[in-house]
Formats: C-alpha cells, structure tokens, sequence
C-alpha cells in the first residue's frame, strides 16, 4: 500500500515559471483537450493550491471537492465523450425495447388461449349440463332419445315386483303342502279335506320324517319356478321351435299339477271307499272337485305367475335400456369433467405466464426508465477522476517538498495528512469502488 502511494505521489518536474492564471482547460477550435494536457493542468493546478495555501491538509480537503465538481463539469462539457460513454445504455435500452415488444407479443398469444381455453371449458360445461338435463329426461322421453324403451318403464318393473313377491310364496306354500300331502302324508279321517290337503305344518312334518322328504318338499317349488323362467326364455326368441318348446314346458306342469292332485284326491277316495266303491283311476278323478280344485289352484296360479314375471322381466329389460343409457351419460359427463379439469390446469398455467410475463416487461420498462435517466443525466468516469485527482494531490505535494520552509519530519507528517485527504476523497465520490462510472441524473 505504501509503494503504491509513493508511485502515486512521485514527484513531477514542474516548470520554474508559474502563472498565477485561473484554472482552465485549454481547448483550440472547439477540440476536447488531451489527457495529458488535463492532467498537467491539474498537476499545476495543485501546485498552484497549495502554495497559497502552504499545503495545509485541510485546504486540501476543500480544494478536491472543488477538483471534483470541477472535473464534473468538464466531463458534462466532453458531447462526444459522454455520447460514448452512454452508448452502452442506449444500446441496452433498444434491446430492453425489443424484449418488450417480444413479451407484449408473447402475452398477447398467452390471454387469446386464455380466450380459447375458457370458451372451451363454457362449451364442456353446457354439455355437461344438457347431459344432466337428458339424464332426468330419458325415463320420462324415451323415444326422443331414439331409445325403444316403454314410458314408465321403472314405475311398472316396481309394480309387477310387488305382485310377484306374494304370488311366489304362494306358491311355495302350495306346492310344499302338496307335495307332503301327496307323496308324504297319511291322511287323518277325522281331519277335513282342506286341512288334509293344505297343512300348514308340512315343511316342519317334512323334515321331520327325514332330510330326503325335507329336501324333496322345499326345492320341488324351485322346479316349477325354473319351468316359468325356462318358459320367458323361450319367449324372448320367437321362433316355432321354441313355441313348441313352451308348449311342452306347460304340458309338463299341468302333468306334475295332476299328478300331486291325483295322489291326494287317491288318498282322499282310499279313506271314504266302501265294499261296494270301485277303484280309483282317472275316470273317478275327473268327477271329483277336489281334483280339479288342486289343478287350477297350482297351475292357473303358476300361469298368473308366469305371466307376471314374464312382464316383470321384460319391464326390467326396458328399465336397463334407460338405465344404460342413464349411465352411458353419466361416463360421458365424467368424461367432461377431466376434461374440464384439464383445461382449468392449462389455465392456471398459462395464468402463471401471463403473470410472469407482466413482471418481466414491468421490470423491462422501470430498466428502461432507468436508462432514460443515465442517458438524460451526466456520466462522471470516477476512475479517470482518480488519475487526475492524483495529479492535483501530486503537484500539492511537490510545493509541499520543494518550497515550503519546514523540517524534514513536519513536511513527511503533511505529506501523510495530503495522502488521507486524497483517499478520503476517493472513498467519498466512489474512485476507489469497483464501479467505473457514476451517473448524475437530470433531475434530483
């Protein structure tokens, strides 16, 4: 730091003749002065200083910020100078220009596909909407939705389902008494016909004679509910075939009906009959109420429930072709909605840009704002400024050493106070910073 100082403040032969003249920088023809003719100019103008001042560090202090406005005022001076010193920013603020009109582009793109997207979502929407409001109106339209489906589809399945429920166990009922009586039971002489016929006890008394006879009298109901389910199937496909098919299902049933009433109305004629009664075949069964009574309480029953579920089921098959297109709609709006989901991330995304965006070209005009400023206002080279700072300090110094009449130890202790100054001058406009310029802006 010392040898750095001493190179600084090495002495310069000054010229013997020294004019008392103001200090000036000499221009010729409107040219800017050379540095070295500035430099020698503040070299005697320090010389000059401090020798009306006898070197007195504190006049010192005073004279550099005179220097430094001075120095201010010649760089202000300098047009071609600053318009090269300037450059830099005018060039800067045409590329921030540029970029601004880039971003204004960019973000103009950015709100139209905000436009787009949002129209988008509006459309999904009213889909959506109009696939809620279908939805409700299939049951009620369904031939405006090209949907071959019966109106009231659901109300009439409910309907026939209540029907069924009884007329099912019903059937169980009857065809477990029945069956017991028929196959099973040994009939009471002392017990009427209906209670004979009908016992209410017959699933317990079933099981009790074993688990054949339990297993015989509560799935035998199932048979004739599979012949009426075997029956609708048939039915769904018209053909002669199946026809047939249904013809011999039904036979069949009457047939089992016959049979169960034969066996009772058998059991029934064994305990009247006489010495003089014939026996029992069809031709005495035909004459008999009972007989027929049993017949048409299983097997008309049986057709009733038939055609009840046969209904039922074709009811239900309608109801599914509204509840397939209710839910083929449902898919359609869950599809809409990812849909929409989608589009409102795009969105947000492109929001973030927008946004960003914005910033970008606020923070691009406050630069350029700046730069109108730097561009506006004067650029003092406070690096320069320390050279020719150095130059004043060292012709203050010269006059210093070589006119004024002190001792040796006095002169090095003025020297070393001219050294603070001239670093404290420096510290205080900024030389000695690591920026090369500072900006004096128009208006302050």
């Amino acid at each position: 730091m010392t040898s750095n100082l001493k190179n600084i403040f090495r002495l310069k032969p000054i010229p013997v003749e020294r004019e008392e003249s103001p200090l000036k920088v000499v221009e010729t023809h409107n040219e800017e002065p050379t540095e070295e003719s500035r430099k020698r100019t503040y070299h005697e103008s320090g010389y000059r200083d401090s020798s009306r001042n006898n070197g007195n560090h504190t006049a010192l202090s005073i004279c550099l910020d005179a220097i430094y406005s001075k120095f201010q005022n010649e760089e202000k001076e300098l047009a071609e100078k600053q318009n090269k010193l300037k450059e830099p920013y005018i060039n800067e603020q045409k590329n921030k220009e540029t970029e601004i009109k880039g971003l204004t582009v960019s973000l103009d793109n950015k709100e139209e596909q905000v436009k787009e997207v949002q129209n988008n979502i509006d459309v999904i929407q009213n889909k959506i909407e109009t696939l809620k409001f279908e939805i409700n109106d299939i049951p009620k339209n369904p031939e405006t939705y090209h949907i071959n489906a019966s109106k009231g589809a659901s109300t009439k399945f409910w309907i026939g389902l209540l029907l069924l429920i009884p007329i099912s166990l019903y059937l169980f009922a009857f065809y477990i008494s029945t069956s017991f009586s028929a196959f099973f039971k040994t009939f009471d002489p002392n017990v009427s016909i209906m209670q004979s016929v009908l016992d209410a006890q017959a699933f317990n008394k079933a099981w009790d004679e074993g688990p054949l006879e339990g297993a015989f009298v509560t799935l035998i109901p199932f048979v004739f509910l599979g012949l009426g389910y075997l029956i609708h199937m048939f039915g769904e496909n018209k053909s002669w075939i199946n026809y047939i098919k249904m013809f011999l299902l039904f036979v069949v049933t009457f047939a089992f009906d016959a049979i169960l009433a034969y066996e009772i109305e058998s059991k029934l004629y064994e305990l009247n009959k006489t010495f003089d009664s014939p026996p029992f075949d069809l031709s005495i069964a035909f004459t008999k109420n009972q007989f027929w009574g049993i017949i048409f309480a299983g097997f008309v029953v049986y057709i009733i429930w038939g055609l009840v579920f046969d209904f039922i089921m074709k009811e239900h098959k309608e109801k599914d072709k509204i509840k397939h297109e209710q839910i083929k709609k449902q898919k359609d709006i869950a599809v809409h909605q990812e849909r929409i989901t989608g589009s409102e991330k795009q969105m947000e995304e492109i929001k973030s840009s927008i946004a960003s965006i914005k910033e970008l070209i606020i923070k691009a005009k406050g630069r350029i704002e700046e730069l109108q400023n730097i561009i506006d206002g004067v650029i003092i080279p406070t690096k320069e400024y320390k050279s020719y700072a150095s130059e004043y300090v060292q012709g203050w110094i010269t006059f210093v050493n070589e006119k004024l009449a002190v001792s040796h130890p006095v002169k090095q202790e003025m020297i070393e106070e001219c050294k603070n100054q001239y670093n404290y001058n420096l510290n205080k406009v900024g030389a000695n910073s690591d920026s090369q310029n500072s900006v004096y802006v128009s208006v302050l």
